[in-house]
C-alpha cells in the first residue's frame, strides 16, 4: 500500500476540514473518492469523444413521421 504525504495551504486545510465533518468521512477517504471521481470524468469525456466520432464517420439517417407511420 502506498502512503502519500499531501500539503495543503490554511485555505485548502478549512476545506477540507468542512468537507470530512459535512460527509463524516476521514480526509483519506474524501480524498480517495475526489481521486475516483476525477477517474471518472476522464473516462466518461473518452467515451463521448470516442461517441462523436464514430457519429461523424457513419452517417445517421432520419425518417419522416409519415415514414415511421407507414
Amino acid at each position: 500500500m502506498a502512503v502519500v504525504s499531501v500539503r495543503l495551504n490554511d485555505e485548502e486545510e478549512k476545506i477540507l476540514e468542512y468537507l470530512t465533518d459535512y460527509f463524516h468521512e476521514d480526509k483519506s477517504t474524501l480524498l480517495k473518492k475526489s481521486m475516483f471521481e476525477l477517474y471518472e470524468d476522464i473516462q466518461d469525456i473518452r467515451f463521448i469523444e470516442s461517441y462523436i466520432n464514430d457519429s461523424k464517420k457513419k452517417r445517421k439517417k432520419f425518417i419522416t413521421s409519415a415514414e415511421l407511420l407507414d
